[in-house]
């Protein structure tokens, strides 16, 4: 993808987390219950106030379980929520929001509540019909984001809350969505390595990757981050990225590679998981299975 269209390339990698740490054991009771056919709930908003802040106790300070600044984070996402024209560095999250949706629709049935944990300006919500969400909950640290949503056919609420410190229980919410936000998250855990997306961009230069990630709002937060890096540096950077990679129209590669996640609670129109033991067939046989197909239609 060109920085508006094009070819593939390769290289730079950005990995783009949407699993995420404080949150993670709330999002795994998710998918246990979308992949297990349990009953146990989602989320369901606790409390009547709308912004969630860390608990007590709660360190906000940098750490080997804390790499990332999250008050910063807030800080340059609700900048690039301000820009003149926000959209201008939105066509990955447009992409990435627009295949998760696609995803969705491959679920066969109604979520009458949603949510979409750092749903920005509602890159997920927009692709999105009533038909297969009732209503949408759009979470994120973000007011300014919040505030200007794209529009939606769906009945959407907007909360602004941290992801790490969601203001949620069990029990309410049918569907869970979440879509490049929750690599800022601090402590990752080490999973959903597979089934992942690669999307490449190619841009005029590095200082170009640079900008549109700043106007994503995907500046560095974390707590060792170097202030200032002098332009003669990244002069060179980019001078040697592009003598090592660069593409043969002048252009440089960026690839960010997207891992998804969507949680769903079990429903009886769902198919339940056959029994352990109950297979008639064992996977040694797979190898054979076309003998076996053929011998049961004579």
């Amino acid at each position: 993808m060109r920085r508006g269209g094009g070819h593939r390339a390769r290289c730079l990698r950005f990995f783009i987390f949407p699993p995420m740490a404080a949150v993670a054991v709330a999002v795994a009771r998710a998918l246990r219950v979308g992949c297990g056919g349990g009953r146990r709930g989602l989320w369901a908003l606790s409390g009547a106030s709308a912004a969630a802040s860390p608990p007590a106790g709660a360190s906000p300070g940098s750490g080997a379980l804390s790499p990332f600044d999250r008050r910063l984070k807030r800080k340059q996402k609700n900048w690039a929520a301000l820009q003149a024209e926000p959209a201008k560095c939105d066509y990955l999250r447009e992409e990435v929001g627009s295949r998760i949706a696609d995803r969705v629709f491959d679920i066969t049935r109604t979520f009458p509540l949603a949510l979409d944990v750092g749903s920005g300006r509602g890159y997920i919500a927009q692709h999105l019909n009533k038909e297969t969400i009732e209503k949408l909950i759009q979470v994120d640290i973000a007011e300014n984001a919040l505030k200007n949503a794209v529009e939606s056919e769906i009945p959407t609420v907007s909360v602004v809350a941290d992801e790490e410190f969601l203001p949620f229980k069990e029990d309410t919410f049918d569907l869970v969505v979440s879509s490049l936000s929750l690599h800022w998250v601090n402590d990752l855990p080490r999973a959903f390595r597979e089934d992942t997306d690669e999307i490449q961009v190619n841009y005029p230069g590095l200082f170009e990757l640079m900008e549109d990630l700043q106007g994503m709002g995907e500046s560095n937060c974390s707590w060792n981050r170097k202030p200032l890096l002098h332009r003669e540096t990244m002069v060179a950077a980019a001078a040697i990225y592009r003598e090592m990679y660069g593409n043969s129209d002048g252009s440089v590669p960026a690839t960010f590679q997207i891992f998804y996640m969507i949680g769903w609670k079990f429903h009886e129109s769902q198919a339940r998981p056959a029994q352990r033991g109950s297979a008639t067939v064992s996977f040694g046989d797979l190898a054979n299975i076309g003998g076996l197909l053929s011998t049961e239609k004579k």
